[in-house]
């Protein structure tokens, strides 16, 4: 079995190595993390990269009834993505999945606000975005943020984890620009299992590394772009 991180923030040393021999050009670069759990990992990155970091929210629309199937995904920015399939499979009229998108809508924008204060979301278009969470399992989630980022035009969108189930990291290659997953182990099973510390990530903890990165890599003004 091989060694497992100490805990997020470790992981996040390890894999801000491993993306910083791959980015020859961090300038135009902005990691956005996954919270609660892949802000530790995201911001470590940004550390070592010299990048501005940020949440990026994604919530999932379930069928009304059977809220643990998924008929699509809103994410920071007002983007909403659907799966077809499930919407003409299920019977969803566009009344019900209007009155999902709200309610979801308003938790996401209480995360948001939560998280980011009056900061306003950054900007992507053209740039290399580096999504990062604390590992993929399935990665529905994951699948549904870099979908949602890819109507936002970033420049180039790289999918990053400390570790992976095998087969999730390989269905990555096909949806994203890059994916950098730092382990996969053959006998993954789930991501707690390779963390000695996976306690909970707290939102005021998510606050505090958002503010410390946000100081260092203070938004542009409006002055700055006249």
């Amino acid at each position: 079995m091989e060694t497992r991180f100490k805990n997020r923030q470790q992981a996040g040393q390890f894999l801000g190595d491993l993306l910083s021999k791959r980015l020859t050009d961090s300038n135009d670069v902005i990691v956005l993390a996954l919270p609660r759990g892949g802000v530790p990992v995201g911001y470590e990155v940004a550390q070592r990269l010299g990048a501005p970091l940020d949440v990026f929210v994604v919530r999932k629309l379930g069928v009304p009834g059977h809220e643990e199937l998924a008929m699509g995904a809103i994410a920071s920015g007002g983007v909403r993505v659907l799966n077809q399939r499930v919407v003409q499979f299920m019977p969803i009229n566009q009344a019900m999945i209007e009155r999902v998108v709200a309610r979801e809508t308003e938790e996401l924008r209480r995360r948001e606000q939560l998280y980011r204060g009056d900061r306003p979301p950054p900007e992507v278009e053209g740039k290399t975005v580096i999504l990062i969470d604390d590992g993929l399992a399935t990665g529905a989630t994951m699948r549904a943020a870099a979908e949602a980022l890819r109507q936002r035009r970033p420049r180039r969108l790289i999918v990053a984890v400390p570790v992976a189930a095998p087969e999730t990291c390989e269905e990555f290659r096909g949806v994203v620009d890059e994916i950098v997953c730092g382990r996969t182990p053959e006998d993954f099973v789930a991501v707690g299992m390779w963390y000695q510390d996976f306690s909970q990530t707290t939102d005021e903890e998510v606050r505090e590394l958002l503010q410390h990165n946000a100081a260092e890599h203070p938004a542009p003004t409006a002055a700055a772009h006249s």
